[in-house]
């Protein structure tokens, strides 16, 4: 009986589709999305189909979409999990825990360290240098300033946010639906870093910093490109609550 990979490779036959023109559709599919993960290249689908490697939650998305199938005629094709008896859980995964101590502790301190509150925020927005100088990975934090209030109350100053600097494309109106998943933007002007929502005009000669609608302050706009850079999208936020 085929075993995972051997099952891709029918479904792939069935469709008549060279390994090649798979690999095309997954590239412009991660176009589509932008997200260059989505991409399968033809070398690493064929090692899969053979050896009946894993795969990520990604590529099986991306699979299912150029293949035709839904999600669960998707899994329904990985191998079974092993018996929930063999697993150890950490906790209830519905609990609420108060941590104290041990790699979850750790792990909460690196991202919501005692000076995010003990620490007064600086006064301008901040861009922090990458951990260990670390140039390669695409992540980088922030810090939002005390005068920098666009985003108040849902991002008051003094928090800290998660910027992927490699999502710096603008999002069109028809990508969000409310104020909670429109993107946040990060972005360098001529007078500093500030973090907000962003509009582009049709020629995307402008690009416009929108304030959050109960914050105070006022729209602003740059030419697009010269007078202002993006840096990337917000994609995490510790959130300070106390002034």
């Amino acid at each position: 009986m085929d075993g995972f990979g051997g099952k891709l490779r029918t479904i792939r036959n069935h469709w008549k589709l060279s390994l090649r023109e798979v690999e095309e559709r997954t590239q412009r599919l991660a176009q589509q999305w932008n997200n260059p993960a989505y991409r399968i290249s033809a070398s690493w689908l064929d090692r899969v189909e053979r050896e009946n490697r894993d795969l990520s939650a990604m590529k099986l998305i991306v699979l299912a979409a150029v293949y035709g199938l839904n999600p669960d005629q998707m899994l329904a094709l990985c191998p079974p999990s092993p018996p929930a008896e063999s697993v150890e859980p950490v906790s209830s995964p519905n609990a609420t825990l108060l941590l104290s101590e041990g790699p979850l502790n750790d792990h909460a301190r690196a991202w919501l360290p005692d000076t995010l509150v003990t620490e007064t925020p600086p006064a301008e927005t901040m861009l922090l240098p990458s951990e260990n100088g670390n140039g390669s990975s695409p992540l980088r934090r922030g810090v939002v300033g005390q005068r920098d209030r666009t985003l108040e109350p849902m991002i008051r100053p003094g928090s800290i946010v998660l910027i992927d600097t490699q999502k710096r494309a603008i999002a069109h109106r028809r990508e969000w639906t409310s104020e909670f998943d429109r993107p946040i933007y990060f972005l360098l002007t001529r007078d500093g870093y500030v973090t907000g929502f962003c509009e582009l005009d049709k020629e995307s000669t402008w690009l416009t910093l929108v304030p959050h609608p109960l914050s105070y302050e006022s729209s602003r706009r740059w030419k697009y490109r010269k007078e202002i850079e993006v840096i990337g999208t917000v994609t995490g936020v510790a959130l300070r609550r106390v002034s």
